[in-house]
């Protein structure tokens, strides 16, 4: 018979397992991952353990008072966050449009809450739309086929890549996702300069998050995403692809596999889509003018 079940660090205190104390010399967690009480079983017996898990909490979207979206994230890197997910969902045109923004942490997720430009702030309460996320669905609570497939304008950019600089921003990718690193279950994005050196990471347990995390980070620091390409960790699907066109970035290489939606998106948008980019190789499905060999 196994122990009872462990519990996370932040749940009611109760008797707890001489075993399963926190030791006075356990470094503190990262951002983003929360340290639990656990139990590793093998043949040999049953071993209790100190491990590091992936955080996921309710995030709550607020726009001048107005609850907009509650998505499933890591709680690492908010403002990002906010700011990306507003300009990939086009509820702001601009990082100009965006004048403040105030995290609340609760005990159990936090709250974003954006002051945006009025007349943006007009246009979001016209869309009447009550969008409610979960990890790795990115278009939950659209209410219609026209706002799912919502067009953007075709990425303006004229960049194109080397193919070695596609292979070295996926070399220099894996040691720069610090958090998945501890925890696994952790998508990451990164962006790349034409080089293929990487300019900023972020991470998350939605790849759509990670995605609006790293724009935000660009939107904030005021890096053109016309001047790079994105990498992410994950399968190359229609939401990536639409999230980059929208930033106006040129080009998004997966390290696996996009889907038809995503490949007659990128097409459209103009954006370069290179998947499974994995030991050595690469794919060009879209925009092929947009990779040099």
């Amino acid at each position: 018979m196994l122990p009872p079940s462990p519990r996370l660090e932040s749940e009611p205190p109760e008797t707890e397992r001489p075993e399963t104390k926190r030791p006075e010399t356990e470094p503190p967690a990262p951002a983003g991952a929360r340290r639990a009480a656990a139990l590793r079983v093998t043949r040999g017996g049953v071993e209790p353990r100190r491990e590091l898990i992936a955080e996921e909490e309710p995030v709550a979207l607020v726009f001048n008072g107005l609850s907009y979206a509650v998505m499933m994230a890591t709680p690492a890197d908010l403002e990002d966050f906010a700011l990306g997910f507003a300009l990939t969902e086009g509820i702001l045109a601009s990082p100009d449009e965006l004048y403040d923004t105030e995290v609340e942490r609760f005990a159990r997720g936090a709250e974003v809450r954006l002051r945006i430009a009025a007349e943006r702030f007009a246009a979001l309460r016209n869309r009447q739309r009550n969008l409610a996320g979960r990890t790795g669905c990115g278009l939950c609570g659209v209410d219609t086929i026209a706002e799912a497939l919502r067009p953007v304008a075709h990425v303006a950019s004229r960049l194109a890549i080397p193919a070695e600089a596609v292979h070295a921003a996926m070399k220099a990718f894996p040691p720069l996702q610090v958090l998945n690193a501890e925890v696994g279950a952790i998508h990451a994005a990164a962006f790349a300069r034409p080089d293929g050196s990487l300019v900023a990471v972020r991470e998350d347990v939605g790849r759509h998050n990670a995605l609006d995390k790293l724009i935000g980070h660009l939107a904030r620091a005021g890096l053109s995403g016309g001047e790079g390409f994105v990498v992410v960790s994950s399968r190359c699907s229609y939401e990536m692809v639409h999230k980059t066109a929208a930033a106006g970035i040129p080009l998004i290489a997966s390290v696996s596999a996009p889907t038809v939606l995503a490949v007659e998106f990128a097409e459209e948008a103009g954006v370069g889509l290179c998947a499974f980019v994995r030991d050595g190789r690469f794919t060009v499905y879209a925009c092929p003018d947009r990779v040099t060999t």
